[in-house]
């Protein structure tokens, strides 16, 4: 696992993130030779996918204002 400066990261990011992307690599970012943050790449995942979908019952209209008296803690 690489070890880099924060300051060498600021400086290039962009190419830093690709290099991570593309190699999978795994980057810890030091300030003063303290690590304080580490830089991966992601697995793959399923963008199609939508989560929670198909997990929300709607009983009734969501769209019209509720009356005062349906409220609990207003009685």
């Amino acid at each position: 696992m690489e070890k880099i400066p924060i300051s060498k990261f600021k400086a290039q990011c962009l190419g830093i993130l690709d290099i991570v992307h593309k190699e999978k690599k795994r980057i810890i970012i030091t300030r003063r030779g303290i690590p304080i943050a580490e830089v991966r790449s992601l697995e793959a995942t399923d963008d199609k996918k939508i989560p929670l979908k198909d997990t929300v019952l709607f009983m009734g209209d969501i769209v019209s204002p509720v009356s005062e008296d349906e409220w609990e803690v207003l009685n």
